[in-house]
């Protein structure tokens, strides 16, 4: 069972093949088995999953029908969740159990979906390869020694290894697209302001956005559904209609313009992604799509950009952790500035610590106009470059990371070549875009991903594309060895 999508659970489930608690019970047993290998879980909630999944069944006796009714999932651990703890991946919130549901968790709970647990990830989503949690680093199921991606590896490893059919995730500069990749799974970031915000513990409140990582594109617009929607308690949450994400998935390429940037394929790009991500153009031409030409030459300020804007919000919002209301709070303070000091020293891991410094000094008087007003700047700029291209063509295309994964460890001395790995990611957050990575070949036995781009709202048509594209080609079906 733990091979089937979750359309396939879903047809299973309706055609009475097996229930939710069988299927709950073997999955939970197999992440017992499994995950010490991986550490992909922080927190299992066993009790809570056979509860959903026995009243999932109840539900479908009563003649209740919906393609999540008694699906499992796993949530990354910055979704609240009642009475679970939600630790975002910190020390710092190690103790903190949400006293309420984040409206993603709730939306999905109501639509029947089993939580099986909580998934590890980068601490408070900052990172590339799932390193900086405090509950130590997730190991990719397709090479033990290698990263799965950030900040949501744990989700991705967790799907990846069969552990369950699909997760959320979140993406502030490609963290659900980039671990898709290194994974092989399918994973989307949807339009900003698409799927609520509220109850998911902001990193860069502009820039973040939850999404689905499954392993089939069906399966993504089977979770985002369940997802998306307005939601009044988010502020950013925008008022759109919601789609059947599954109604248009076996839609016509056949005069489809995709766009090909050149700035996608400059140095630093590994050849033989390369080679794959223009295998993938090849097979989209042969289902009628036409291929053109484009250009988004801001995308080379895009890091310099992000990484100041994204540290700036960081600061800001982490300055809620003080050791004051809860979170972790250090022993016997001497008066209130030590309370604060050595709280959030003791708390905050380095990643953390050094994005909080950069974004402090990039609000910092004296340099507020130098960095933080221009990086604005820059990011305006590169929502024009797409608004641009896509008057020309109707999705773009290019790699999802200019390298498969790396070795765990090899780049903690250098931070700065992590940041480098999501190069063609953050545009799409830096301009609130969806996006989408889907499974393109390997590179050494490594997964390659190439990603999809659309204007606001087209979520449906980058599920088609990759639907389609998943019919012709088997990548997506490949399972790592062991799992």
């Amino acid at each position: 069972m733990h091979q089937l999508t979750l359309a396939e659970i879903a047809r299973g489930l309706a055609d009475k093949k097996f229930s939710s608690e069988e299927l709950t019970k073997t999955l939970l047993a197999r992440i017992a088995q499994l995950d010490p290998q991986l550490n992909s879980f922080i927190t299992l909630t066993e009790d809570l999953a056979l509860e959903q999944a026995k009243a999932a069944d109840v539900r479908r006796a009563n003649g209740e029908t919906g393609a999540l009714l008694g699906a499992p999932i796993g949530h990354k651990d910055l979704f609240c969740t009642l009475g679970v703890r939600t630790s975002c991946g910190s020390k710092m919130l190690d103790n903190f159990k949400a006293p309420y549901d984040a409206t993603v968790v709730a939306k999905l709970a109501a639509a029947g979906a089993v939580s099986l647990g909580k998934t590890n990830m980068d601490e408070f989503a900052m990172g590339s390869a799932n390193e900086s949690s405090y509950y130590g680093a997730v190991k990719n199921p397709w090479n033990l020694e290698h990263v799965p991606g950030g900040s949501s590896g744990g989700s991705a490893a967790a799907v990846a290894a069969r552990l369950l059919p699909a997760a959320t995730g979140t993406d502030t500069g490609g963290s659900i697209r980039q671990p898709a990749a290194l994974t092989n799974l399918t994973g989307l970031k949807p339009t900003y302001g698409r799927v609520s915000r509220w109850g998911m513990i902001a990193y860069a409140s502009s820039l973040d956005q939850g999404g689905p990582l499954a392993r089939t594109a069906e399966d993504c617009a089977i979770l985002l559904q369940g997802m998306a929607g307005f939601d009044p308690q988010d502020s950013t949450s925008i008022d759109e209609p919601v789609p059947d994400f599954s109604a248009n998935l076996n839609g016509s390429l056949q005069g489809l313009r995709i766009g090909v940037p050149k700035e996608f394929f400059s140095e630093g790009l590994d050849a033989r992604i390369a080679e794959l991500v223009h295998n993938s153009i090849k097979a989209l031409e042969k289902l009628g799509a036409v291929i053109k030409p484009i250009s988004l030459p801001n995308m080379q300020h895009a890091i310099p950009a992000y990484y100041v804007i994204a540290p700036a919000e960081a600061s800001s919002n982490l300055s809620r952790f003080d050791g004051v209301r809860f979170g972790h709070r250090c022993e016997d303070p001497k008066d209130l500035t030590d309370l604060y000091k050595r709280s959030r020293a003791e708390g905050f891991g380095p990643e953390v610590q050094r994005r909080i410094l950069v974004g402090a000094y990039a609000l910092s008087a004296g340099y507020y106009d130098a960095y933080y007003l221009q990086a604005q700047k820059i990011r305006r700029l590169i929502k024009n470059d797409f608004m641009t291209a896509f008057n020309e063509v109707d999705i773009i295309l290019g790699p999802t990371t200019p390298n498969p994964a790396w070795k765990i460890g090899a780049k903690n001395s250098d931070p700065v070549s992590a940041y480098l790995e999501d190069v063609y990611t953050i545009t799409a957050n830096l301009a609130g875009l969806p996006g989408l990575s889907m499974p393109a070949g390997f590179v050494d036995g490594l997964p390659v991903g190439v990603q999809l781009l659309a204007p606001y709202f087209q979520e449906g048509r980058l599920l088609n594309v990759a639907h389609q594209y998943q019919l012709n080609t088997d990548w997506h079906t490949r399972s790592p060895a062991g799992f």
